[in-house]
């Protein structure tokens, strides 16, 4: 009957600790990763004027900082102890006689725990309160391993964690967007893939702002596409099914405290909190 907060408690660490635990890290050190990870990316949000933005650079200088020292005292215990998990393949992986320098493997260590961890976790909030929300019956949505996944793929589409990417134009390009209409873009102009706006589209799915998890025309874009399609998909989507058919298994009763706020913030799309009582 307690209030708590189902993104503290349960979205955010469990991604993490996840991501953590394949690279080779302790997963009680995620909270870390944590800290280090979100006030690297404050660099992506608005400042309100140069003193803000002076702050928050040389706190995510700080951040960045203490996230390397501590990946590069990792770097030396796998070395040392070569186990099975990501980092020390990084370590010994050989290509025609190259190897991956140290920061090479910090740089691609640290983007795999940041891009890893924040956008299942507003997936893991969008979806639990769209799902509270419908009046639909949480265990019939994750009732089998096959709905499960549909009702991942439907929360993707209906709320997704990342609503915008910017792309530069590599070279000159006419899309047909209607019938006998074109857009040219030039190359070098930038553009907006409003990814959660073609997962609205009318054209493609049927009355596309329902919530729909049984749906015939599922598909969406939140994990981009093409060359660009998100590398840590088929992981997000397991933890997505296993994290949501475990919570409303232990917690059929969850219901929402109140209604949550989306968090300001430019480059993910989430709440601030989820308050929930079970």
């Amino acid at each position: 009957g307690a209030e708590f907060d189902l993104l503290g408690r349960y979205a955010a660490p469990l991604p993490a600790t996840v991501i953590a635990e394949m690279i080779g890290l302790p997963g009680d050190d995620a909270h870390l990763l944590l800290e280090w990870s979100n006030r690297m990316v404050r660099m992506y949000m608005y400042a309100s004027g140069p003193e803000q933005r002076a702050e928050i650079e040389v706190d995510a200088d700080a951040a960045a900082a203490e996230f390397i020292a501590y990946l590069r005292a990792a770097i030396a215990e796998h070395r040392a102890a070569p186990r099975d998990d990501l980092l020390t393949h990084m370590l010994e992986a050989e290509v025609d006689g190259a190897r991956l320098s140290d920061g090479e493997v910090i740089a691609t260590t640290i983007l795999l725990l940041n891009a890893g961890h924040e956008a299942t976790v507003h997936t893991t909030g969008n979806a639990v309160v769209q799902i509270l929300r419908s009046g639909l019956d949480p265990a019939e949505l994750t009732a089998t391993p096959e709905q499960a996944a549909a009702t991942v793929e439907e929360c993707l589409r209906f709320d997704a964690p990342l609503h915008l990417f910017t792309r530069y134009a590599l070279e000159d390009v006419a899309l047909e967007i209607g019938p006998g209409e074109w857009l040219s873009i030039e190359r070098g102009q930038q553009i907006g893939l409003l990814l959660a706006a073609a997962n609205r589209d009318p054209r493609r799915f049927a009355e596309a702002d329902r919530f729909d998890p049984w749906r015939t025309d599922a598909g969406n874009l939140s994990f981009g596409g093409g060359i660009h399609f998100c590398i840590g998909a088929p992981l997000a989507r397991i933890e997505l099914e296993t994290s949501l058919t475990t919570l409303f298994a232990e917690m059929p009763d969850l219901s929402l405290a109140r209604q949550p706020q989306y968090r300001d913030i430019f480059h993910f799309h989430g709440y601030d909190t989820v308050p929930v009582t079970a």
